[in-house]
This record gives structure tokens, sequence and C-alpha cells, in this order.
């Protein structure tokens, strides 16, 4: 590869062209690197050596059936307590209702994801999979993240596997990544002290995986943690994905600096920049050799940076996220859903192929064109 401006950046580019794996330390460089036309054309080879020009996106629903939640994440400004402005508890009827009101034709994926309920009982939740399956048959649940199944184990006294196996027989067709944060033990015990812990995570990932339940994976960046960090949260990753192969996608998530502790802690009131974002993706695409896809979430990066996003690794921007919540409640300024011809406008016009998938990454439809 020629035009390499960073000497660090050639032996890492060798490795790249080679297709063998990077160590801590390469990861190390790509992140403290200036060359970042190097860093994205490395990103965009193995973008392409993986998909072609192929890039994937769902038509999803965002359903969190509670934002009622005792765990007290300090980036969260979702959560609320019983009784709060805000707050809201819906039962499975509700739940029903509130995606039939909202259901479009050729909906592939159902996508819940809420807080952790003090009071609800496991079979809540067991019910709730099996009436979205009997109320909206052929649309595929993936649901509630490895932290909710831990609660799940808690508030049921059964182990994670039992847990799994309960959903998966109820209807559970795959997990999101949510929950993962940051796996350090230093950065968890400031922003996530609660939460289900690192091994725990992985534990329920693993075991998802050994159920035959794919699953996505998250990192949630651009707080308090250091790079060394964010490469120890994608390390684990890669070696539990070694492990199972049960990974469809990585998902680096920006922090959203708006109406949560964390940021009033750190008196941050500024979003990650774009070159963070596109740094971080590109780095994830080349250290995560083992991982299908990359995915540039437009709901926090932008509709506009998750474009450009493509020639920087990544081949899935997500979905049309029908009324996403979460992030929104932190502050990001971006729609609250876009279309399925607005996702394949953004990736046509950077030159790549939509493809319209499921939750599994099953291919629906090639987008060849967008109608006027």
């Amino acid at each position: 590869m020629r035009g390499i401006r960073d000497p660090r950046l050639l032996p890492i580019a060798e490795k790249v062209m080679e297709g063998k794996r990077l160590s801590f330390e390469d990861g190390l460089v790509l992140y403290q690197t200036k060359d970042l036309p190097t860093l994205m054309r490395l990103a965009n080879l193995v973008r392409e050596r993986k998909h072609g020009h192929k890039t994937y996106f769902v038509h999803s629903i965002r359903v969190s059936q509670t934002n009622i939640c005792y765990v007290g994440c300090t980036f969260c400004a979702f959560q609320r307590r019983f009784g709060e402005e805000g707050a809201w508890d819906f039962d499975v009827d509700e739940v029903v209702a509130w995606v039939k009101e909202r259901y479009q034709p050729g909906l592939t994926e159902i996508h819940l994801t809420a807080g952790h309920h003090p009071k609800r009982p496991f079979s809540y939740y067991l019910d709730l999979v099996r009436a979205l399956k009997e109320n909206f048959p052929g649309v595929q649940v993936k649901a509630w993240t490895a932290a909710e199944i831990h609660h799940f184990s808690k508030i049921a006294r059964l182990s994670y596997r039992e847990v799994l196996e309960a959903l998966k027989e109820a209807g559970l067709d795959a997990m999101p990544g949510g929950g993962a944060e940051i796996f350090a033990e230093r950065v968890r015990r400031r922003i996530a002290r609660a939460k289900v812990s690192a091994e725990g995570w992985l534990a329920i990932h693993r075991t998802a995986h050994e159920l035959g339940i794919p699953t996505n994976a998250t990192m949630l960046y651009g707080h308090i943690e250091t790079l060394e960090e964010r490469l120890d949260h994608m390390d684990r990753l890669r070696r539990l994905q070694d492990e199972t192969g049960g990974f469809m996608s990585f998902i680096p998530l920006a922090f959203q600096p708006d109406g949560n502790q964390l940021a009033r802690e750190l008196g941050k009131k500024e979003f990650t920049t774009g070159l963070d974002d596109l740094r971080n993706l590109a780095v994830a695409r080349l250290y995560l050799d083992n991982f299908p896809h990359i995915k540039g979430y437009w709901a926090t990066l932008t509709p506009e940076l998750a474009q450009v996003s493509l020639d920087w690794g990544v081949t899935d921007i997500d979905g049309t996220l029908i009324e996403e919540r979460i992030v929104h409640m932190a502050g990001s300024p971006t729609p609250q859903g876009l279309t399925k011809r607005e996702l394949a406008r953004i990736i046509l016009m950077a030159g790549r192929i939509p493809v319209e998938r499921d939750a599994l990454y099953r291919e629906v439809r090639v987008w060849d064109r967008v109608e006027a």
C-alpha cells in the first residue's frame, strides 16, 4: 500500500493485507496515529473484503415497555422512579396496542430494551414475547440486553441458561448488544456500578450463543474511558467471538451528554467529534477481525456521519428505528426514525449498495434505486 505517512503503520498494513490478526499494541497505534487517510483505507479494505459494497439496514420498531429502573447508571437520561414525571409502565396488551398503532408493512424486527423494573415477574417477559409473536407473525423479536437478562435471573431465581431457554421457547429470536458499556472495572464502578458485571455480560452472551441465540455487542465511549480501556473492551469481545462465533455486529455508541448525572459531574456538554467517531469505527473494523459487521448507528452519529462512515469500515447503519427513545432522551439531535427510502438513499449516494435485512442479517431486498 502506497502513501503511508506514519511509519508505525507499515507493519500493521502488511498484516492487514495478509489477513493477519492485529495485536493490542497495533490497536493502540491505530488510535494514536495522525495518518487518518491510511487508517481509513485499511478499514475500507477489510470492509470490502468481507462484504464488497453492500451496506445493510433493517426495518425495525423500537419498544421500551417501561422506563422505570432501579439501577441508576450515571450516563442514563432514560430511567425514572415510580410516580416520577415522565415515567411509563406498559402491560402486555398496552405494548401490543402501541406496536399496532405504529406498525408498517414490511416490518421485520421488534427491538425491545427497557429499564430494570423492580416489580414485574419473569412471567411478564415471557408473556410479552409470546404476545408479540402471536400478534405480528413473521416479525422477529430481538429483545433485552444482557443487563436485563441478569435482572430476570435475579427476580426469577434462575440461571442465565434457564432464563434464556425459557425466552427462546417463548419466541425470542436474537438479542441486542446493550449493557456492555465499558468492561474495565475502573470505569464500570463510576458509570454503571449496580449493573451486571463485565464477566456476567460475557457469560450471558456465551450462553446465548451456545443456545443458538445470535447477539450483537456494543461499547459506550466518549466519557471517562482511556484508549487502552476501549481496546481492552474489544479484546474481550474478540476472544469470546473466537469461542462462539455468535456475534453478528459490533456497535460503538457515542456518549450523549444531556440530562444525565455523568455529564453534569464531568461538566461535559459537547458530543464526541466526527473524527473520534470515525477513528473508533475504523479501529473496530481492523481489530475485530472475526466480527461480520461494524455498525455505524445513525441515531448517535447523525445520518450524515453514518453515510461518511461507510468508507471507514462500516457495513450496517441500523434501521428505521420507529420511535427510538433511549438515546434521544440523552440529547441525541437526530430524528426519531428514518424511512427505508431515506436509508437506502443515504447508502446509494455514498456509492454503496443498500441491502434491507432482517434481525438475523438475512437479505430481504437489494435496493438498486430509490424512487422519487
